[in-house]
């Protein structure tokens, strides 16, 4: 006659060792659930590209709203790239013209303005800039939506949510994020322009000259490519961790400062990785 026995647990807990083994296995499932959520994460994030790829297949729901959207992500931020633009490419010109010493050629100020914001702060800036306009607020709408279950009831009256909420802001950040970077990187210039003629001993002759000299079409390709990355960087990861969200408003900002913070480090990045891959033909 075969008694029952209650099941027991294949992982014994941590304090059923002997004391001097727990710290060696407190350590081994530390590293086995870290590497565990990072499967879990890489999974998660590669399902929701097949569902946005998916979404793709569904034009009469997210094509009016990517047109609201482009709105929200592009016209409602132009007042603050003029701004951050117009900041920067003064102070660019300003601190270049007093760095510089005796027996330099002056037209240097208009060429590393140039350099300086078409490559690299034009797009850098606004990416980092609207990700806390932008992406916050994508983070904490669709966080939201999904707390107050607003996406469980668009799953109840047919509606896929990701081809109505996601694909929409996905293109209009990657339509709008160029744009806004053409903007900044030509108020830019045009401020380090009047900073350099009238508030320094720059003639205009002098920055123009600079402004043109080594100029190649491949440096605005290079800046939108950027930009077109980042605005795509924006709306996936803002969006995912959005989608994500835990209940409660606690969840909901929580999601929203690791959305801002992921972004603004995956940004960097891919900034770093542009650069380093494109260099080369920048230089040719």
């Amino acid at each position: 006659m075969t008694g029952t026995r209650p099941s027991q647990s294949i992982t014994r807990e941590t304090q059923a060792y002997p004391v001097v083994q727990r710290a060696s296995i407190r350590f081994f499932r530390r590293i086995t659930r870290y590497w565990i959520n990072v499967f879990r994460d890489v999974g998660q994030r590669t399902y929701f590209l097949r569902d946005i790829g998916r979404g793709f297949g569904d034009p009469a729901t997210y094509v009016p709203e990517t047109i609201r959207q482009m709105k929200n992500i592009g016209v409602d931020s132009v007042p603050l790239t003029v701004i951050v633009a117009a900041f920067i490419g003064g102070v660019i010109a300003l601190q270049t013209r007093y760095q510089l010493f005796a027996g330099v050629e002056l037209s240097i100020i208009g060429l590393a303005s140039r350099l300086m914001i078409v490559l690299e702060l034009g797009p850098l800036l606004t990416g980092l800039v609207l990700t806390g306009r932008v992406g916050g607020r994508m983070a904490a709408e669709i966080g939201t939506m999904r707390v107050t279950e607003q996406i469980d009831a668009l799953e109840t009256l047919a509606y896929d949510p990701v081809a109505f909420l996601i694909v929409p802001r996905l293109l209009a950040a990657i339509l709008m994020l160029p744009t806004l970077v053409v903007l900044a990187d030509g108020i830019g210039l045009c401020s380090a322009y009047v900073v350099s003629v009238h508030f320094t001993d720059v003639s205009p002759s002098d920055f123009i000259t600079g402004l043109r000299l080594g100029f190649g079409t491949f440096q605005v390709v290079y800046s939108l490519l950027k930009a077109t990355m980042f605005g795509a960087a924006i709306a996936l990861v803002c969006s995912y961790e959005g989608y994500i969200s835990e209940a409660g408003a606690e969840g909901v900002g929580r999601s929203t400062a690791r959305a801002v913070v992921i972004t603004s480090v995956t940004i960097l990045v891919l900034d770093a990785l542009t650069a380093g891959v494109l260099a080369p033909f920048l230089q040719t």
